[in-house]
């Protein structure tokens, strides 16, 4: 009977530590699991590369600039907005370790159909009247600092209003929290970009030479990029300087640009623009020092927009950052490329 009782023993005392055992595989396999960021294209970590990102709306005038946080964007639109300058908005999935995000300004309507597009949450610090609309009618979920205040941004005493307002890690998951929103994507949501394949790179062996191309279209901060044949990326300039992420110093870097020429028009005569976002247009695709000539097209307004080549082939970008540059399509010809 003692012996009985010994072996029972012993069983429920193996079970347990095999038990134990798989329970520790499972959370290091968890934690170890990678796939592939539908920002980026390279191998994340899967809490971060299916958690749905943060598309954050930046400050890009001399007030506005540098940023902070947009070394750990995935993705970055630039567009024009009034008076000459632009705006950034920075796609983020990998952010848990920033410091902030900023500085946090205002959404324009056009911006609300980009971020869609990646199933973001889209975080603002007010809106232009013509964004509102989209914004009642819950077009997309969305953190809005005219609403949320403290509860998911701060405001810093180093710059002056409203090019002061920041957020962080902790208060971006306080505001999604407070709206309960879902951190996961839609079911149905499989990407946005095509990526080269494992083992393969894009490298536009037809293009045409672009290892600088400069943005002359954007009046006031005339951005250009120039391109690094060691480290196979574009370095970012702006306002006759490097263009660098304040937190750390370090000046943006991307791996492929992408110019999409849009129609638009004014609203009003203060300046406010309507930039279609649905009729097709033509731009450029840049990467590895060449570029060529793209078309684009979406399938609806709050679709994805697809780029593709000469060939109707959908363009496949290189792994790592894209900047989006938005180009009125009336301002194509003060882009230079050397």
């Amino acid at each position: 009977m003692k012996k009985k009782l010994f072996r029972m023993l012993t069983g429920l005392i193996l079970s347990c530590s095999l038990a134990g055992s798989s329970t520790v595989m499972a959370q290091e396999a968890d934690s170890s699991d990678t796939v592939k960021s539908y920002l980026t294209g390279e191998d994340v970590p899967a809490s971060i590369g299916r958690r749905r990102p943060v598309a954050v709306m930046l400050g890009n005038d001399r007030n506005g600039a540098p940023q902070s946080g947009l070394t750990n964007a995935g993705v970055i639109y630039e567009a024009p907005v009034e008076g000459q300058i632009t705006r950034l908005m920075g796609i983020f999935e990998d952010y848990d370790n920033l410091e902030k995000i900023g500085s946090v300004r205002s959404c324009r309507d056009y911006y609300i159909f980009y971020a869609n597009e990646f199933n973001a949450i889209y975080t603002h610090y007010g809106q232009a009247a013509y964004a509102l609309p989209y914004l009642e009618q819950h077009a997309i979920d969305n953190l809005n600092g005219l609403t949320m205040g403290s509860t998911a941004f701060f405001r810093t005493t180093d710059r002056q209003a409203p090019h002061n307002a920041y957020t962080t890690p902790q208060l971006l998951q306080n505001g999604i929290d407070a709206m309960g929103y879902s951190q996961e994507y839609k079911s149905d949501y499989t990407g946005h970009y095509l990526f080269a394949e494992d083992g393969t790179e894009t490298t536009l062996d037809n293009g045409t030479a672009a290892n600088v191309v400069k943005l002359d279209n954007y009046g006031d901060n005339h951005p250009w990029f120039e391109y690094n044949a060691d480290t196979k990326e574009y370095s970012r300039f702006q306002f006759g300087e490097a263009h660098i992420d304040e937190l750390n110093g370090q000046q943006l870097t991307c791996d492929n640009i992408i110019l999409q020429y849009s129609a638009y028009k004014p609203y009003d005569s203060n300046g406010y623009l309507n930039v279609d976002v649905m009729t097709p247009g033509q731009g450029k695709f840049i990467t590895r020092g060449k570029a060529i000539d793209i078309r684009w097209e979406k399938d609806s307004p709050w679709g994805i927009t697809h780029y593709y080549d000469a060939n109707d082939q959908e363009i496949r970008l290189n792994p790592g950052r894209t900047w989006v540059a938005i180009i009125q399509n009336d301002k194509v010809d003060s882009i230079s490329y050397q």
